[in-house]
């Protein structure tokens, strides 16, 4: 397998969304934890566009770590930077941060932004992009 370089300029990306009734899976309104990994393949989806034009295809996820309980009503800001180069193969590294939480012991639409945010999950991956669907250099690699 060839070697990925790191590289310091490589694109990041970021999407903040509020965990809706339909996420919740379990009792108590909790989401469940594939949710997480959702929205990172998303934040992938972008870096891959961001990097080679092309969404790639997401290989493998590793290290994933569930680290604080997601709730319906919870937003939740996933992001995402690509930290490896191969000639086809890019390795992420994701986060996922609580950054605002219900109050229903106040109203039924009390919210409070977190002075400090809450990390509830992480995990690095691995994507691939073909080599003839990369295209570096193209007006998608700009910006």
């Amino acid at each position: 397998m060839p070697r990925m370089e790191p590289v310091d300029d490589l694109p990041t990306a970021m999407l903040r969304v509020r965990m809706s009734g339909q996420d919740a899976h379990y009792g108590g309104n909790l989401v469940d934890g594939a949710k997480m990994l959702q929205l990172f393949g998303d934040v992938g989806t972008e870096l891959s566009i961001r990097l080679d034009g092309d969404e790639g295809l997401f290989r493998a996820y590793d290290n994933v770590e569930f680290l604080a309980p997601v709730y319906a009503g919870d937003f939740i800001e996933a992001s995402g930077r690509i930290t490896r180069v191969g000639r086809t193969s890019r390795r992420l590294e994701f986060e996922a941060w609580k950054v605002i939480v219900p109050r229903p012991d106040i109203s039924d639409s009390a919210a409070d932004l977190l002075e400090e945010p809450v990390l509830v999950c992480k995990a690095g991956g691995t994507c691939v992009t073909l080599q003839e669907r990369q295209r570096k250099g193209s007006e998608s690699n700009s910006r």
